[in-house]
C-alpha cells in the first residue's frame, strides 16, 4: 500500500487556540475550503496557501502535514 499524506490542520488549530473561522479570514481564504482541507478530502494544496496558514499558525509545513504510511 502506497504512503498517503495525512493533514494535522486541526490539531495545529487547537494548539494555537485559533477557531477554524478566524484562520480562514486571516489568510483570505473561505472556511468552506478550510474545511475541506482540514479533512484532507482534497488533492493538493498550492504552495502560496501552504505558507500563508504557516505564516498565520507560526509553523512549518511539517506540522500541517504527516505520512501515513501503510503496511
Amino acid at each position: 500500500m502506497a504512503a498517503e499524506i495525512e493533514v494535522t490542520l486541526d490539531v495545529m488549530l487547537a494548539r494555537r487556540k485559533i477557531r477554524s473561522k478566524e484562520l480562514a479570514a486571516e489568510i483570505g481564504m473561505t472556511e468552506a475550503n478550510l474545511s475541506l482541507l482540514k479533512s484532507g478530502k482534497v488533492k493538493g494544496v498550492r504552495f502560496d496557501t501552504l505558507a500563508r496558514l504557516c505564516e498565520a499558525l507560526d509553523c512549518e509545513p511539517g506540522d500541517l502535514l504527516a505520512v501515513k504510511r501503510g503496511d
